[in-house]
């Protein structure tokens, strides 16, 4: 089947010009998901929210893009919510962790 016997309506009809690229087809289906194309702070990524709505019950969800983690020797880390998630909970993990290693539960 060459191009012509392809029906009308199944051809694509967006113009070349307004195709979005293939970066921008990756695209998160949450906008707050994504990772800035220029370089951020700590401060830029620790104002950037993921998701600011409410949910079915009526209370209020506001999830940061970005976590912000300060390690024992001083050095911050932005971690992002999606991307960064096992390292986030190994953070969780250690801070419930007392000083002589033993587990926190509350």
């Amino acid at each position: 089947m060459n191009s012509e016997e392809i029906p009308v309506e199944a051809k694509d009809t967006v113009p070349a010009e307004q195709k979005l690229s293939p970066k921008a087809r990756s695209l998160a289906a949450n906008p707050g998901d994504r990772i800035a194309d220029e370089p951020q702070t700590i401060e830029q990524k620790a104002k950037q929210i993921a998701v600011d709505v409410p949910d079915i019950t009526g209370d209020h969800i506001k999830v940061p893009t970005y976590f912000i983690v300060e390690y024992p020797n001083g050095e911050k880390k932005a971690l992002h919510h999606v991307k960064d998630a096992e390292e986030i909970s190994d953070v969780i993990r250690q801070a419930r962790m007392d000083e002589n290693g033993n587990r926190i539960w509350w």
